[in-house]
């Protein structure tokens, strides 16, 4: 006795609620040829779905052919894909990913995997991580293979088994002995000759003969005493050594001002031991300073004593230093024309000596 399973496929395939199994759109190999199978089994023909899509016939034929390049802009082809899918009952998501996917366009920049296209990568990423890392084994592997086949245990040098057979100073061939002298005496520190002085010069320069002591004692008795000069032992503010007569050197910290004739300040500081303050020529100004032993005075650049008061005018300073300096030409030029007119006096004392008749 058989058993009844109930109606036949054909007696089902006639029912009126029967419907066909859609297709998926990833039966075929191509988005065109998943629409070409499910149009074939659905019976109808270009024309019929094109008056259904609203979608031109030949658009209709090129996305059945792959030819997406006849398309029109991507917005429109995007939903010709999704009305051709759906009125042949396909997944219309799907097929617009896929039509993406075939057909990418190129002004829009690339996305992550969605859709069919990550499904496929799901599928394929664990071979391809498996064939990554056995690529990398394999050339790591081979790297450490040729190192260890290279490598060799450390042999002593060549060098180091030649002994030494030769000494300093010795020359191939010959047997020399090298021997060392005793030492020179060092070079000496000065090599520039003595200054030539001419004979008779400086005395008639000077009126001081350089070879009688006598001569040279009263001419140090008669020169006038030599100041200390300036020595700068800190900071100098002010004007050029080339532009001042007067120097101020602070011998401890003390503040130093000077103040024009319009009240205007021309310098403020306080002054550190050692450092100085150089005076302009020709500038009206008081120098002020709380103590005046605290400052030297060097007029010409020699010691000229120290501040008298607290308050002192610069004109006089400058008016010190060019009397000096006068003083100090005037005595120059005196000395020198007397000098002279006792050189011009002993002259004519030796012309009129006789002289003594020869024997």
């Amino acid at each position: 006795m058989a058993l009844d399973t109930g109606n036949s496929p054909e007696e089902s395939r006639n029912h009126p609620d029967w419907q066909e199994v859609a297709p998926s759109v990833t039966d075929a190999p191509t988005l065109g040829d998943s629409l070409h199978l499910a149009r074939t089994r659905s019976g109808r023909s270009l024309a019929e779905l094109s008056s259904i899509t609203r979608v031109p016939a030949r658009y209709l034929t090129a996305l059945e052919q792959n030819d997406f390049s006849v398309l029109p802009s991507r917005v429109f082809s995007n939903g010709y894909v999704r009305a051709y899918a759906g009125a042949l009952g396909l997944d219309e998501q799907l097929a617009v990913e896929r039509f993406k996917r075939e057909s990418p366009d190129p002004s829009v920049p690339l996305q992550p995997p969605v859709g069919v296209a990550f499904e496929e990568v799901k599928r394929y990423s664990p071979r391809l991580i498996a064939a990554g890392l056995a690529l990398v084994l394999a050339v790591v592997g081979w790297n450490v293979f040729q190192r260890i086949s290279l490598m060799r245990a450390p042999e002593p040098s060549a060098l180091a088994a030649v002994p030494e057979s030769w000494t300093l100073g010795a020359v191939p061939g010959q047997a020399q002995v090298m021997r060392l002298t005793a030492p020179r005496p060092a070079p000496p520190d000065q090599t520039v000759p003595a200054l030539y002085i001419t004979p008779g010069l400086e005395t008639e320069l000077t009126g001081i003969d350089p070879t009688s002591p006598e001569g040279l004692a009263a001419a140090a008795a008669d020169a006038p005493p030599v100041q200390k000069a300036f020595n700068p032992r800190g900071a100098i503010y002010g004007a050029s050594a080339s532009a001042s007569d007067v120097v101020l050197q602070a011998r401890k910290s003390a503040y130093l001002i000077v103040r024009m004739g319009d009240g205007r300040v021309l310098f403020a500081r306080q002054l550190a031991a050692g450092d100085a303050w150089r005076a302009p020529v020709g500038v009206s100004a008081t120098v002020d300073v709380p103590d005046p032993t605290a400052f030297d005075v060097y007029l010409n650049g020699e010691h000229g004593g120290g501040l008298e008061a607290a308050q002192t005018s610069l004109n006089q300073l400058n008016a010190r230093a060019k009397a000096l300096a006068r003083q100090a030409a005037a005595e120059v030029t005196a000395r020198t024309e007397a000098a002279r007119a006792a050189a011009i006096q002993t002259q004519a004392r030796l012309q009129a000596a006789p002289t003594a008749p020869d024997a």
